[in-house]
Formats: C-alpha cells, sequence, structure tokens
C-alpha cells in the first residue's frame, strides 16, 4: 500500500504527465455534462428515460446513458468506430487505400480525413432513424418535419464534437481518447445497475445480500479472466514454445517472435455486435412488416439463438481480423533481415509456412474464448441477474474497460519508466492489449 501511494505520488512529479491526466479528466467532464443535455424540441417531462433492453441496451450503455435521455450526443462514437471499421476494411481490399497505409504520416492524414468524412455519412443515416423510432411524438414540442431536420443536424454535429474531444485526449491527454470516453460511458451505467440489482434481490427475496456479495466475486473471477485474454496469453502451445525462437540474440538477450493467443483483440466482438445491430434496425425501420418476423429472435440477447449466431460470428472474425493483421511472409522476411530464423525451419517460405500454421492453431482456442466472454452477460441475466447488471459479466462492455485500463495504465507507465521512478505494478511492466511491456521496444 505504501509502495502504491509513494508510486501515485511520482506520478504528480511529472509535471507533463499531470498535465495530460488533468486535461483527460477535463474533457472527460465536459462529455458527461453534454450527455445531460437534451434534443431542443423535446419536453424531458414526456420521455420514456427508462433503461433500454436487449440491443438497445448496449448502444444505451456505449453511451452513457445518453441514448435513452434522448442527448445532443445520444449516438455517441459508435459511427466514428464504424467508419474506421470501414475504411480499415478497405485497407485490405482497395489497393488506393492500401497505398496511403504505407505513405507514412501524409497517408494517416488521408485516411483520417477519409473517416470523419464517412462519419458524418453514416451519423446523418443514423440520426433518422434515431428521432424516427426512438423519440416519442407526444415529446416533441415544436412541428414535426422541422424538428426531424434540425435533430438531424444536431445529432450529426454532436458525435463530431464528441470525436474531437477524443482526438483532443489522445493528442493532450492520456490513452486512447475515443476508447476513454466509451469506457466513461460504461462506467457511468455501473452504479445504477448495482443499485437495480441490490434492490431486485432485496425487494423479490431472491438471496439478499449472500447472493449479491456471490455475484460480486463472481464478477471480479471473470474480470480477472478477461485480463487474461486481453492481455494474450503469450505464450505459445508447448510442442511449438521451443521451435518459436530466433536464434538472434541483442544484448545478451534472446528475441522471441510476439504470437498470442487473442492476437485480433476485441476487434472480433465489435464486428460481429455490429452485424448483430441489423436485425433491431431493420425491425426499427419496418415494424409493420416484420411484426411476427424471425428477426425478433435476433433482438433478445438472452435466446440461444442469439448466442450462437454471435459465438459464431466471433470465432469466424477472429480468424479473419488475425488473417489480415498478422503477415507470416512479412515476419518471416524480417526475421530473415535481422539475422534471425527458426531451428530446423529453413528461412523463406518455410518459415513463413511454419509460422502462419502456427498461428491457425493458436487462434482458436483464442476465438473460443472471445465467444464465451461474449455471451456471459445472456448466461448471467438467464441465471437470474438483472439485465443492466448483467451486461458487465462480459461481452464487449467488459473487454473495453479492461481493455483502456490496461492500455492506460501501459502509458502511465512508461512515463514513469523514462523518468526512473517505479511503475504501477510490482514488476515494473503493466502489458497491454498490445502485448509489450510498458518502456520496452517490439522484438522479432
Amino acid at each position: 500500500m505504501k509502495k502504491l501511494f509513494t508510486t501515485l505520488s511520482n506520478i504528480w512529479k511529472i509535471q507533463e504527465l499531470k498535465e495530460r491526466i488533468l486535461f483527460t479528466i477535463m474533457i472527460l467532464v465536459i462529455y458527461r455534462f453534454v450527455c445531460q443535455v437534451v434534443l431542443p424540441g423535446v419536453d424531458p417531462t414526456k420521455l420514456d428515460v427508462a433503461s433500454k433492453t436487449g440491443i438497445l441496451g448496449l448502444l444505451d450503455m456505449f453511451a452513457g446513458g445518453a441514448f435513452s435521455k434522448m442527448s445532443i450526443v445520444a449516438l455517441g462514437v459508435m459511427p466514428y468506430i464504424s467508419a474506421s471499421i470501414v475504411v480499415q476494411l478497405l485497407g485490405i481490399a482497395v489497393p488506393s487505400f492500401q497505398k496511403m497505409q504505407k505513405e507514412g504520416e501524409s497517408g494517416r492524414k488521408k485516411l483520417t480525413q477519409y473517416t470523419r468524412y464517412l462519419t458524418v455519412f453514416i451519423t446523418a443515416v443514423q440520426a433518422v432513424g434515431y428521432v424516427k423510432t426512438q423519440i416519442k411524438p407526444e415529446a416533441i414540442v415544436i412541428d414535426h418535419s422541422t424538428f426531424y431536420i434540425l435533430s438531424g443536424f444536431i445529432l450529426t454535429a454532436g458525435t463530431l464534437f464528441v470525436m474531437w474531444l477524443g482526438e483532443k485526449i489522445t493528442d493532450k491527454g492520456i490513452g486512447n481518447g475515443t476508447s476513454l470516453i466509451i469506457m466513461v460511458g460504461i462506467i457511468a451505467r455501473l452504479p445504477m445497475a448495482l443499485e437495480q440489482e441490490i434492490s431486485s434481490k432485496i425487494a423479490g427475496n431472491d438471496g439478499g445480500l449472500i447472493m449479491i456479495l456471490i455475484e460480486i466475486v463472481a464478477l471480479l473471477a471473470v474480470v480477472m479472466f478477461t485480463i487474461l485474454i486481453v492481455q494474450g496469453v503469450r505464450k505459445v502451445p508447448v510442442q511449438y514454445a521451443k521451435r518459436i525462437v530466433g536464434n538472434k540474440q541483442v544484448g545478451g538477450v534472446r528475441q522471441y517472435i510476439p504470437l498470442k493467443v487473442n492476437a485480433a483483440g476485441v476487434m472480433p466482438i465489435i464486428f460481429a455486435q455490429a452485424l448483430m445491430f441489423i436485425p433491431n434496425a431493420l425491425i426499427g425501420i419496418f415494424p409493420e412488416k416484420l411484426t411476427d418476423s424471425w428477426l425478433h429472435n435476433y433482438t433478445d440477447i438472452t435466446s440461444l439463438t442469439y448466442s450462437l449466431t454471435f459465438a459464431f460470428l466471433i470465432i469466424a472474425f477472429t480468424f479473419f481480423y488475425t488473417a489480415i493483421t498478422v503477415n507470416p511472409t512479412q515476419m518471416s522476411d524480417d526475421m530473415k533481415k535481422n539475422g534471425g530464423f527458426i531451428p530446423g525451419i529453413k528461412p523463406g517460405l518455410a518459415t513463413s509456412n511454419f509460422i502462419d500454421e502456427v498461428i491457425s492453431k493458436i487462434t482458436f482456442p483464442g476465438s473460443l474464448f472471445l465467444a464465451a466472454i461474449a455471451i456471459l452477460p445472456s448466461l448471467a441475466i438467464k441465471m437470474g441477474i438483472t439485465q443492466e447488471f448483467g451486461h458487465f459479466f462480459g461481452g464487449t462492455s467488459l473487454l473495453i474497460l479492461v481493455g483502456v485500463v490496461l492500455d492506460t495504465l501501459q502509458q502511465i507507465e512508461s512515463y514513469l519508466l523514462m523518468r526512473h521512478y517505479d511503475g504501477l505494478m510490482k514488476t515494473g511492466r503493466v502489458t497491454g492489449r498490445s502485448g509489450i511491456p510498458a518502456g520496452s521496444s517490439a522484438a522479432l
């Protein structure tokens, strides 16, 4: 405990780090403030601000409750994330985007600009659907046509403002701004979710405080398991561990190929979740035609159909995203250029094929772990936990929370180590989602 307080005091001794942390807190406070501002032309007293259920509940959680409050930033940063994913996929399929990815800083600026343009388009489309399906006509106190047009512009501007706040945090604060904004929104829902769970257990005589304590212990166990998954469990299977070692030594340290069980991170769940939002969107657009449609099976996160489909999509996207982000040929070439090799494997194509084979085999358990975490909330809700609190037992929300916290701690750790202070952990090495300890460089 004494070491922890000493480390925290050391943080404030580093002027740049202190300024970045204070700037980040200030921006996050501004974001939480604008989340409370209701759209102009809406009577707040006539709004149904009850927690959303199913897919809409997830969207409301990512927006920190702004979605259900009809806030000017109700759509949050999700359109920006969707645009980023699209641009990332274009970088794989379109040669011109591939070229921009290789142009360094200038190419990155171009891709960022395209992402912003696409964000405007996606937000405008989502804004129309939002005001049409989520705001009751009796809550609108001005001319409806004027309100729909005005709200479309305001919601688009709100998302762009949140996107700008996230970029400012990334540039002048600590951590990834967009991820921190989502994390703060999720954390903002935790007190209310816990209050609902306690009320449910006590009022319903469903185990009382004993059951609450058991659920909290179970939640902590899930968090620890999620930390292992997010960090990637960098060890490969024993039969390969001895072979996946480069013979090159730098400064007396043997270099390893950085293979991870979970190289795709949280992206497969985000991709899969985006697809699972489609049925609910279609039902919202065509409610009369799809009243008794089979699509309703995909709006209930506790249904077996939803869970199995979600798990399958996560496994598929894990292999897909790993294939496009981990390049065995490039790893093989880099090893050859640096004088490294895998004992018993010829350099070049044979090394590339060997690495690809190992990646395929270790990706499968990683995808199963991700799928298990993703469907845990539905299992928790089935076991009697309220839906609000159940979302924290896994899924995208928990992965984002754990991943963002680890990445932010990793950055703080780097500042401390560069100034020759002890880190936040006893080992002096916090490992983030990148799988690379803070203060050290990536190596083959």
